[in-house]
């Protein structure tokens, strides 16, 4: 579970109590210079487009306790992260089409900046301590296109993760930095069965994150 090391968010107001869930799951969402106003859209277009997906669903529901809980943040430079979607819970089609519809619908919330990765992972923390129940598994989803060149650095971050026994993955993007995908599996994954995923432009981005939270939601070590 997630313990004190991960220190509470004031600016995250607590949430509603809910249903005790087989995974917490926080997506952290890239939303800084490298990332123009179309590769916004796609990316998050390709997040509603999976949640809509029955396999995903089947993933979130397919465990013990029928259910998982799904927020996400938006991030750039240092001090620069918001909640874009509080604390969801995704129990059936309906609740995953209604999730769906609000990430649809999130603004860029975050003005465009340096990229703070470690920065953005620390408030995915944060967010994840103030889930308002339980879950048997706690994970930090990370989606972006470069390494971090701002704020803090994301190696100490993920070992804060991975002391609290969060599990964080990435998916990264390859259409500017080529090698991000060994920069993630040194710098920013870590915990049970982590992973990095990878897909070339933001055109592939709604596949890739798709088959992601599949593997994520369902705890397999293969998509």
């Amino acid at each position: 579970m997630v313990q004190g090391a991960i220190a509470r968010s004031a600016a995250c107001p607590q949430s509603r109590r809910m249903r005790d869930v087989d995974i917490a799951l926080c997506l952290a969402v890239d939303a800084s210079s490298s990332v123009d106003h179309d590769e916004f859209g796609l990316m998050m277009g390709g997040l509603a487009a999976a949640f809509r997906d029955p396999a995903v669903v089947r993933a979130a529901t397919g465990g013990r306790r029928g259910a998982a809980a799904v927020s996400a943040i938006l991030w750039s430079g240092p001090g620069a992260q918001a909640v874009a979607v509080p604390w969801r819970l995704l129990e059936d089609s309906k609740t995953a089409a209604a999730l769906a519809d609000e990430v649809d619908s999130v603004p860029r919330l975050v003005p465009a900046g340096p990229t703070a990765l470690g920065e953005g992972m620390r408030a995915a923390l944060r967010l994840l301590a103030e889930f308002p129940s339980n879950a048997a598994r706690h994970v930090v989803d990370v989606s972006g296109d470069g390494v971090g060149n701002a704020g803090i650095a994301p190696a100490p971050v993920r070992d804060a993760a991975v002391a609290a026994e969060v599990t964080v993955n990435a998916l990264a993007v390859l259409n500017e930095e080529p090698d991000l995908p060994a920069y993630y599996a040194a710098e920013v994954i870590g915990g049970p069965a982590a992973f990095v995923m990878e897909c070339a432009n933001y055109r592939d981005f709604a596949e890739a994150i798709r088959r992601k939270l599949v593997r994520e939601l369902r705890g397999a070590l293969t998509a």
